[in-house]
């Protein structure tokens, strides 16, 4: 089943129409339902309403309670998964207001411990001083004065020792000049010092590290129930488990074969002395 971007949320309504068609099908009321799956009676309501979006784990359960044929269970199944994954266009983020999105990304990694970012082009804002934040705004058809102000904000959490987080940069994501040479210097040694906190785990890939697997996108993990990922027009929000899990299980495979502590801050060193070089 292939949907179109915009299509993701007409899909929620659309499994919740076939749950509660195939409950009607099969003869049962929500309620006997409900007790075949060990959920609320509310809970089914909601599912079948669409006021929730149901889990994997829910639909695989529902499906089994009604004994729904093979190719019907593949195909609410794919709806779920559907159901389940968000699309978040960049217009829209710009019709809104850009710090309200810094507002969304706050509250996630509020609620998360373990956060995983894999930057294969460019450096994080987290990570970013105000200048290299303010010039990679720059192509935003919006006023970004708030966005900046508020991506700088949202840096303190990075010393909130409750969470752990692990940053993957490819060599080409640390020299990227979005600011000239001497900014960029300042940038780079900023990521070294930071490396220093003990929990921040910073790792770099350099050029020619031997990977079969290409560094497709820019992603977030934030523990083992949401993945971000980003692309020039949007990003897409994976809440199935399987979805997440397999960006970790690439995260780990990237995470095997950089360089993490002295090495990396020796490789960032290198990356300092050479533009200063030029300058």
């Amino acid at each position: 089943m292939t949907l179109a971007p915009e299509q993701l949320g007409q899909s929620k309504s659309d499994l919740a129409k076939a749950l509660r068609e195939l409950r009607k099908r099969v003869g049962l009321t929500g309620d006997r339902l409900a007790r075949r799956c060990a959920m609320s009676q509310s809970k089914i309501s909601k599912i079948e309403t669409g006021r929730i979006t149901p889990s994997i784990v829910d639909v695989q359960c529902i499906l089994s309670a009604l004994e729904a044929p093979r190719e019907l269970t593949a195909e609410i199944t794919a709806l779920a998964r559907i159901a389940n994954t968000e699309w978040q266009d960049k217009r829209s983020s710009w019709r809104r207001g850009l710090d309200k999105r810094q507002t969304e990304l706050a509250s996630l990694e509020a609620a998360a411990t373990d956060l995983r970012y894999f930057l294969p082009a460019i450096i994080t804002g987290l990570l970013a001083t105000p200048e290299y934040v303010r010039a990679s705004l720059t192509h935003s058809p919006v006023d970004t004065s708030k966005t900046v102000a508020k991506k700088i904000e949202r840096q303190t959490v990075l010393y909130d020792r409750s969470k752990t987080f692990t940053f993957l940069l490819t060599e080409q994501a640390i020299k990227w000049a979005i600011v000239p040479p001497a900014a960029m210097a300042v940038q780079i040694d900023r990521l070294a010092s930071l490396s220093r906190l003990p929990n921040i785990h910073l790792g770099v890939l350099p050029n020619g590290t031997a990977l079969a697997r290409g560094p497709l996108n820019t992603f977030t993990t934030y523990d083992s129930r949401l993945a971000t990922v980003e692309t020039f027009t949007g990003r897409l929000v994976f809440q199935d488990p399987r979805d997440v899990t397999q960006h970790r299980e690439i995260f780990e495979l990237y995470q095997q074969h950089a360089l993490f502590g002295e090495e990396s801050r020796e490789f960032l060193a290198a990356c300092v002395h050479s533009i200063l070089h030029d300058l």
